[in-house]
């Protein structure tokens, strides 16, 4: 077969959905036996696991109240940029609900029930709050570049990544923007307040991102520094720009593998503040659950109605 026509039926093959489900199964399956292997060589570490306090995990779980919070302002930063706004409560359920569908749900669908619930309910163009969205993941790069490299490479080097950061998040931009068809129909723009507010949330979230993992890796290891954990974070916030498992499982810990010689975090130490993480995230999304039920969200949202079209978005280019 001719090379170009491979590729194509390579790309036709990996947009359906069962290919998707199952990379996200194997990806899963690899990650738990890697554990699995992991802790059963050096069973050392899960006797220290047990003896990690509760109280770590409850802080963690606590930090994610704070993050909901901003996620809740980027939620409403964004919808700004496309010139629309929703009320707190809505928006409040909203993000608690897709937040929780990202992790639960198929591929990481939070985003998109995001998009199309705010296209159905408030007829905010896809095309404009995808645009919105690609900002954000701009600015959440150059940010974790910043937290990854400084303190560990020299300033030039760190000038360099943070310049190609910006640089290629410019281009993709750009890039989206042209192939904008209906350009008049957009009710996008870059409105200073929004954009400053978007900058400072966004630098705010890395920041908390930060303190969690800090958190996590001193329950394991009380030796660790807020230099390493700066680093830790910023190498495992770029997990979220490749990853289709639920929370980036498998990914992240690759990205801090990768990146060991920068932050210096044992692979011990990495795979023991991740079962943490996880776990508590797990809990706090229990109870954020009960909370969104409680308030009755899907029938408010309205959510039943948008999973057909949810499903569709997904496999269709926003």
């Amino acid at each position: 077969m001719h090379p170009k026509r491979l590729l194509q039926a390579v790309r036709t093959r990996a947009k359906q959905p069962a290919f998707k489900h199952s990379a996200v199964i194997a990806v899963l399956l690899v990650t738990i036996i890697a554990f699995i292997r992991f802790f059963a060589e050096h069973p050392n570490y899960i006797h220290q696991l047990g003896r990690v306090s509760p109280w770590w995990i409850v802080g963690v779980v606590l930090l994610n109240v704070p993050m909901v919070g901003l996620l809740v302002l980027l939620t409403a930063t964004s919808l700004a940029l496309c010139g629309e706004r929703l009320s707190w409560k809505e928006n409040f359920l909203l993000t608690a609900y897709s937040s929780i569908v990202n992790f639960f749900g198929p591929l990481q669908s939070g985003p998109g029930v995001r998009a199309v619930y705010l296209k159905t309910r408030h007829q905010v163009r896809l095309r404009d709050y995808t645009l919105a969205s690609l900002l954000y993941y701009g600015l959440f790069a150059f940010f974790s570049a910043l937290f990854l490299l400084i303190g560990t490479r020299p300033w030039w080097q760190t000038t360099l990544a943070l310049a190609a950061v910006a640089g290629l998040s410019y281009l993709l931009i750009r890039w989206f923007i042209r192939k904008d068809k209906k350009k008049n129909d957009s009710q996008f723009a870059l409105r200073p307040r929004a954009l400053s507010a978007l900058l400072i949330i966004t630098f705010l979230q890395v920041l908390l991102t930060t303190i969690t993992y800090f958190v996590e890796l001193k329950a394991v290891n009380s030796h660790i520094t807020w230099g390493q954990a700066v680093s830790y974070a910023g190498a495992a916030n770029f997990a979220l720009f490749v990853s289709i498992t639920p929370d980036a499982i498998g990914f992240r810990e690759s990205f801090l593998y990768v990146s060991q010689k920068l932050h210096h975090v044992s692979t011990a130490n990495i795979l023991s503040a991740n079962i943490i993480d996880r776990g508590a995230y797990v809990i706090f999304l229990v109870l954020l659950f009960l909370l969104v039920l409680s308030m009755h969200a899907k029938d408010k949202l309205h959510i039943t109605g948008l999973k057909r079209v949810t499903a569709k978005s997904d496999q269709s280019p926003q």
